[in-house]
């Protein structure tokens, strides 16, 4: 070996440290729901009529949707800070239901432009523990936002992406000293995300959604700072109807 000559071998081990660190700095939450995102978009988007010598239909012009939801609330010390909880007390993971309704109004090349609006409900409830020092806690997240989508695919099946502003009702209090007046500001919100709907049926299909909503903070009250900005990630399933092809 010449003289001054670097090893591979010793570059190599320099550099897969900092590769693997880079990977690391998403949340996990969040590589979960992109994947879903994008999983959703090529199976959505890949559906084809089954009887090739009929043109697929269009786009539904109307579609309603139904899902239960699964949220993983903030845990963050600011958000138990700004309702005089401890961290520890903050519930976490919780249900909800979504109900929206969609109108598709028209195409543009591979494109079918959309309206619509959404109400999110989520809760969750933490027990109340002596040995723990913790007291119950019920966290529930009241959403209404509208959105503008882009949907990709056929009338059998197609994916969809969409995002649009609103505003959410963050309720966090006690269970033994209820709700106060941060529970029932008006927050500014904007949601973002994707999914896919497949008909198997006239009327009825299956849809997969995984959505966003970036939170404004919340306004100092009572004595407590206000809440911090905030994004909690909703992913659901459910049915889909249709009133009319």
């Amino acid at each position: 070996m010449l003289a001054g000559a670097v090893p591979q071998r010793q570059c190599r081990i320099s550099v897969e440290p900092v590769a693997r660190q880079r990977r690391d700095t998403m949340p996990h939450s969040m590589r979960v729901a992109l994947i879903a995102i994008a999983c959703a978009c090529v199976l959505g988007g890949g559906v084809r009529e089954a009887r090739a010598q009929d043109p697929p239909p269009p786009i539904s012009r109307l579609v309603l949707d139904l899902r239960g939801t699964s949220r993983n609330f903030p845990d963050s010390p600011e958000l138990a800070a700004s309702r005089g909880l401890n961290a520890s007390e903050l519930p976490g993971r919780g249900l909800g239901f979504d109900a929206a309704a969609h109108v598709h109004l028209f195409k543009w090349k591979a494109i079918t432009f959309g309206v619509g609006g959404q109400l999110t409900i989520g809760r969750a409830h933490l027990d109340a523990s002596e040995s723990a020092g913790v007291q119950a806690v019920t966290e529930t997240l009241t959403s209404l936002n509208s959105d503008l989508s882009l949907n990709f695919g056929n009338g059998e099946g197609w994916s969809y992406l969409s995002a649009g502003p609103g505003f959410s009702i963050w309720e966090l209090a006690a269970d033994a000293s209820g709700p106060t007046a941060a529970d029932e500001e008006r927050l500014r919100t904007f949601n973002y995300g994707g999914g896919a709907r497949w008909f198997a049926r006239r009327r009825y299909g299956f849809h997969f959604d995984v959505r966003f909503y970036n939170i404004d903070p919340g306004t100092p009250s009572g004595g407590f700072p206000g809440s911090p900005r905030s994004r909690v990630i909703v992913i659901g399933a459910g049915v889909s109807v249709r009133p009319w092809r």
